[in-house]
């Protein structure tokens, strides 16, 4: 979906400004769609889970594969918004995006943090990611 909606975002952005010249497909969006968002998905569930096993905790990988699954879901009918030829409105979008997206994930994985605020690192740490995954999909897919 990222990379059809981001090449059609490109299309009409550039119909938007300049009419005149021809626009192409890029295939590459379907790569760096897929393994860059699989890729997420299951790595960084993966790098949560062996670290808060590392410290103690009784996290379940399918657990956070699901949490960080169901946590990309808001990105799809993102997608289709993102397709609004307004860069302003873009950015307040994905942003809007983002961080309901950062903010389930943190907020889940809060109950799996025992002992207080030494370790909210680990929950801000999956908050920035979620938020930078959020603006890499704006940069790279609806520029």
């Amino acid at each position: 979906m990222l990379s059809c909606f981001g090449n059609f975002a490109t299309y009409l952005m550039q119909k938007h400004t300049d009419g005149t010249t021809t626009w192409s497909f890029d295939v590459g969006y379907v790569n760096v769609a897929a393994s860059g968002i699989y890729g997420y998905a299951i790595a960084v569930p993966m790098a949560f889970y062996f670290l808060l096993q590392y410290l103690g905790s009784n996290a379940s990988l399918i657990r956070f594969w699901c949490m960080w699954g169901y946590s990309l879901s808001i990105f799809m009918p993102t997608a289709f918004l993102l397709l609004i030829p307004v860069e302003f409105l873009r950015w307040i979008i994905i942003l809007i995006t983002g961080t309901a997206s950062s903010c389930f994930v943190a907020l889940n994985l809060r109950s799996y943090i025992e002992g207080g605020n030494d370790l909210m690192i680990i929950v801000i740490a999956a908050f920035l990611l979620q938020m930078a995954l959020s603006i890499f999909i704006k940069v790279r897919f609806f520029p």
